[in-house]
């Protein structure tokens, strides 16, 4: 498979390709360290960057030192990761052209009060890496009740009109 690292709009630098990826094939395996999750908060306890994947059971993180290290968050992806036989792999949602920066979603969770803003620039971004989830929970325990409440009020609001 034909990777290159080079400038990217999203961040600092990305990971494109130089061939053609059909869609439903890996494009890269998530390779490095494997630490505890403890592990990894002590060595990056003062590191504003880092390269963590969490693995399926959360107690885990690869550490990433690798090609896949460099692919960028996108709101509108054109790949996912998939968790195979203890594996990490990058695959391909839908076809890829050569040129085409490689972009998976991040859906991060558990970030602290860390605002992790998006700049992917897709019609469908989130404004955010967190996933669809965390957002959802992060506007719930900043608003206290307030979430309910404005739910409700819009749900009247589209009975009025209809």
């Amino acid at each position: 498979m034909g990777l290159i690292i080079r400038s990217s709009a999203i961040h600092a630098a990305g990971c494109y390709t130089t061939a053609r990826i059909p869609k439903g094939r890996h494009v890269v395996e998530y390779t490095g360290p494997r630490l505890t999750k403890d592990e990894a908060d002590e060595l990056y306890e003062n590191s504003p960057v880092t390269y963590l994947f969490g693995l399926g059971d959360g107690s885990r993180v690869i550490d990433g030192h690798c090609m896949a290290m460099f692919i960028n968050h996108s709101c509108d992806p054109n790949c996912e990761t998939d968790e195979e036989d203890g594996r990490v792999w990058i695959t391909a949602v839908r076809n890829i052209v050569p040129g085409e920066e490689i972009t998976y979603d991040y859906c991060l969770y558990d970030g602290g009060d860390e605002e992790q803003k998006c700049n992917c620039g897709a019609k469908n971004c989130r404004g955010t890496m967190y996933s669809q989830e965390e957002v959802k929970k992060r506007k719930g325990l900043a608003g206290g009740s307030q979430p309910k409440r404005r739910k409700r009020v819009q749900r009247d609001v589209k009975r009025r009109r209809a």
